[in-house]
């Protein structure tokens, strides 16, 4: 999606101000994206106006960064495996029907490293959109950590557009941001991501360990269903209370 987004409203409880330490440790973070379609593009630019040191890894570095020059002039491209070795954190933006063989063959680089996913396992209906689970009974995130033992993985955004990841202020209800992962400071970690994507505390929940991605992953198949009544506009399965 092109243009600014709408003005954020003025939120009851705030975040905190972030201390110098704090706005400068965010400074320092260089985080990988594996996938640079509108997920990974997307968030790539948001998290470099936030001051992070993002890179994409593209299958053709050379003639994604020639394209997207005069687009995004801070974000740096790379192979996904070096991307994957360099970053202090990274994403996983990829289709996620192929994400499982993607990663596994990334284990050494991605070994000790923080990996937020942020993809859907699903096999396409006829007509393009997700249809069925790839992984039934399990979730993507449950077969990246089984593949990357060494790692620490994370499930979040999985639940909304690409375009809400970024803007989750722009919807007229308070989306939920899903958080599933065995290692609760990775979580916090990736709370704080959140928080630099405009994400309030109160919108982010905590399912628990990396087995509740199942649940979350299995919104997707509503998904399709959404898209075919009401087309592309922005929206997120959340939980309003």
């Amino acid at each position: 999606m092109t243009g600014h987004p709408a003005p954020r409203p003025p939120h009851p409880h705030p975040r905190p101000t972030p201390t110098s330490s704090h706005k400068e440790r965010h400074l320092m973070t260089s985080i990988g994206i594996l996938g640079a379609g509108r997920v990974g593009a997307n968030l790539a630019g948001k998290l470099s106006a936030a001051g992070h040191h993002v890179t994409l890894g593209v299958r053709n570095p050379e003639r994604t960064a020639a394209l997207a020059a005069g687009i995004a002039p801070h974000i740096a491209f790379a192979d996904q495996r070096t991307t994957a070795r360099t970053a202090d954190i990274v994403i996983n933006a990829t289709p996620g029907d192929t994400s499982l063989a993607r990663l596994a063959d990334l284990r050494t680089e991605l070994a000790g490293k923080l990996l937020v996913d942020v993809s859907n396992a699903t096999r396409d209906a006829a007509d393009g959109l997700p249809g069925d689970l790839c992984y039934p009974g399990s979730s993507l995130a449950e077969q990246l950590q089984a593949a990357l033992p060494e790692t620490h993985v994370v499930k979040a955004l999985n639940t909304m557009l690409f375009m809400v990841m970024t803007a989750p202020e722009t919807l007229a209800t308070p989306p939920t941001a899903y958080l599933s992962g065995d290692d609760q400071n990775a979580k916090r970690t990736v709370t704080g991501l959140l928080g630099d994507l405009g994400w309030e505390p109160a919108w982010i929940e905590d399912l628990g360990g990396v087995t509740t991605a199942r649940a979350t992953e299995a919104m997707i198949l509503v998904v399709p269903h959404i898209l075919r009544r009401h087309g592309f506009k922005p929206f997120a399965v959340s939980l309003t209370r």
